[in-house]
């Protein structure tokens, strides 16, 4: 799978599935930009990039503000005249039940989950479809916004209303040759995840069949997937890479 000559903008990019995707895009060919509100470890993501042979650079992004993304556009089409794959991959949450949940936490999991891909993807659309020669915009959602999570409510909605988004934007979008698609995760060792109470860890190993956790580079490889011209007649589509945890189709 090759994305030379292309431009890929990867937000979330410091660590685990954001980090991975970043290098996966990058060893595929594609230059790409990797945006984070986490200023030191996406610098650091980059640099590592570059060391080995791709092409990368760090742009500070919080997707949570829209000023923000708008000086990650102006800064990401000065050094690239064109982005060609928007891959959202960041995203937040936190097991709680969902009567402890403040408002301020429900304000933050659907920034982060929801509106945020769909900020950053209004950034970048309009200049995919002027430039005319199609592209690619993959959602990290969450099989929890599939089948629901129990103490994730709220975030379960965000990632329902993600991959809603992703299948309303594929049919507006394919007449561009703009594929637009959706990966769901399962429980993924990352930074993120670790933060969970142990007891919660082993939960999740204990309810997959393939009895362990995802690797970050294993959800980054269904992305890359969806950013190549493998899957040029892909669009709409929700993929899950959770070792057979969710069965549902």
């Amino acid at each position: 799978m090759q994305l030379t000559g292309k431009t890929a903008v990867v937000t979330g990019a410091a660590s685990g599935i954001g980090r991975a995707t970043a290098h996966a895009l990058a060893q595929a060919g594609a230059y790409v930009l990797l945006g984070d509100i986490a200023e030191a470890a996406g610098r650091a993501a980059a640099d590592d990039i570059r060391a080995q042979g791709g092409k990368a650079d760090f742009i500070r992004l919080d997707v949570t503000d829209l000023d923000s993304i708008a000086v990650f556009r102006a800064e990401a089409y000065r050094q690239s005249p064109h982005v060609d794959i928007v891959a959202n991959v960041a995203g937040w949450g936190r097991i709680q039940p969902f009567l402890e949940n403040t408002p301020d936490f429900w304000r933050k999991v659907v920034d982060l989950n929801l509106m945020g891909p769909i900020a950053v993807t209004h950034a970048f659309l309009g200049g995919m479809i002027e430039r005319g020669e199609g592209g690619k915009i993959v959602t990290v959602a969450s099989d929890a916004g599939r089948v629901g999570s129990l103490g994730e409510t709220v975030y379960s909605g965000a990632k329902g209303g993600a991959i809603a988004f992703t299948k309303s934007l594929a049919r507006e979008t394919a007449r561009h040759r703009i594929n637009v698609n959706c990966v769901c995760p399962g429980p993924t060792a990352t930074p993120l995840l670790a933060a969970v109470p142990q007891k919660h860890q082993e939960a999740f190993v204990k309810a997959t069949p393939m009895r362990r956790l995802a690797q970050p580079s294993e959800i980054a490889d269904a992305v890359l997937f969806f950013s190549t011209d493998q899957s040029s007649f892909v669009t709409g589509q929700v993929l899950s890479v959770s070792g057979g945890l969710t069965l549902a189709g």
